[in-house]
């Protein structure tokens, strides 16, 4: 144990080293350049980085890798180099062997495996970076999934996550406060070792279902609590398809799918004040009636009454395109900078007629919205260049962060879903409602 954490260290802190080495490096080589050579610079460098942390943390299991994944998301945190690297480490790890694994099953749940399951499938269906699934059947002929956390994961999580951060600085990444940097790594940190309590998640796992109980359409896995612990965790299997396959249904099919993802997220923010903050697509199955299965809830942010009442003045200013408000709104949730130097209001105005299209709220979208044929994240890119003078006036905020990657996630869902929908009759719903 103290072998495999000591060569875990070894290996970050080199890595660590070799950022640092080509930090100063591409410093010193640009002093003397003019502006332009120098973001061209700092972009490569950037780039560089990024596929070296993805490569370092891609070959370790466990917190490292999930730390990886999460920061992959958070594209308000990171530059896009880094991001756009790291976004690779969102593939499936490859397995660990099934000695370990049932070695861990039998530790956790103190019995023999033949004595806990009829039957235990030895090749997972899923694995990941934190643990991996396996289908299996209970001695009463009922068939579950078994969810299986890594040995040692756990262990390692504080010191992986400190290696990170430090080459993340070291590479001049992390542009912001001290006292931001704390708060959105304490963010991450609590991110992962909910994650690494299986223990939560079954509680979890009870609340949103007892939540979404009377939701047609929405299904969440119930728990054998006699087979869980905190790192395995057994769960009814509720099977579907994958979003690939979703998106080969008929419109109308993905219509009830994308109404039910919107009523997933949204319903949980303003009706339970808790949300999944995990949306990528492995987290969803999806059957030929519409129906949307819901998977994986150790990633869960809970909100304050004041946090929530906040989110939806802000999603009403927008709507209303009322930018003097919402800049106040974006001071209060700590994006904005409080500071005396002026953002225009054609600035908000620009981002609010890219953002807001998918919601089909007019005068910026009249009707259905062809998630399909979506060009809202090439035009948030090619808006982001012509608008680098004021992203000084702004920062990542530990508040909205999990809603970020939650919203940009769904986004995404629906353009790899291929739906054409209008969504707006759904946002008044949640607005006018409070």
């Amino acid at each position: 144990m103290a072998k495999s954490s000591g060569k875990r260290f070894m290996k970050l802190a080199g890595m660590t080293a070799s950022i640092a080495g080509k930090a100063a490096k591409n410093s010193l080589k640009h002093l003397s350049s003019d502006e332009e050579k120098r973001l061209q610079a700092r972009s490569e460098l950037m780039q560089d980085v990024g596929v070296q942390i993805a490569q370092t943390l891609g070959e370790m299991k466990g917190a490292v890798m999930k730390v990886g994944q999460i920061a992959s998301q958070y594209k308000d945190v990171f530059p896009p180099e880094v991001a756009t690297a790291l976004e690779k480490l969102q593939k499936d790890a490859p397995p660990m062997p099934y000695s370990q694994i049932k070695a861990q099953v039998e530790r956790e749940l103190k019995a023999p495996i033949k004595d806990l399951f009829i039957d235990f499938e030895q090749q997972p269906f899923a694995a990941a970076s934190i643990g991996q699934v396996h289908k299996a059947t209970l001695p009463s002929g009922q068939k579950v999934v078994v969810k299986v956390q890594y040995p040692d994961v756990d262990e390692n999580c504080d010191s992986d996550l400190k290696q990170v951060r430090m080459a993340l600085k070291i590479a001049g990444v992390l542009n912001m406060s001290r006292e931001l940097q704390d708060k959105l790594f304490n963010e991450i940190r609590q991110s992962l070792h909910d994650e690494l309590d299986y223990t939560k998640e079954a509680h979890n796992l009870q609340v949103f279902g007892a939540f979404h109980a009377n939701d047609e359409g929405l299904i969440i896995p119930k728990v054998i609590d006699s087979h869980s612990a905190r790192r395995v965790l057994t769960l009814t299997e509720e099977m579907g398809e994958s979003l690939s396959v979703a998106a080969t249904w008929d419109n109308n099919l993905k219509q009830k799918i994308a109404t039910r993802l919107f009523h997933f997220s949204a319903g949980q923010l303003f009706g339970l004040y808790r949300m999944h903050c995990d949306p990528h697509p492995g987290n969803f199955a999806f059957r030929e009636d519409g129906s949307v299965i819901a998977y994986d809830f150790g990633g869960i942010r809970s909100y304050s009454d004041s946090e929530v009442k906040l989110f939806r003045r802000f999603a009403q200013h927008a709507v209303s395109s009322d930018v003097t408000a919402l800049e106040q709104d974006l001071i209060s949730l700590g994006v904005r900078r409080d500071d005396e130097k002026d953002v225009p209001g054609e600035f908000y105005q620009t981002w609010l007629s890219i953002g807001l299209k998918p919601l089909s709220i007019p005068p910026y979208q009249e009707g259905p919205f062809d998630f399909a044929h979506s060009q809202v994240h090439h035009e948030a890119i090619t808006q982001m260049r012509s608008s680098l003078k004021y992203f000084g006036q702004f920062q990542p905020s530990a508040t909205t962060m999990m809603l970020d990657r939650t919203v940009s996630g769904q986004y995404w869902n629906l353009v790899n879903l291929g739906v054409e929908i209008d969504l707006s009759s759904l946002v008044v719903e949640y607005l006018d409602n409070p």
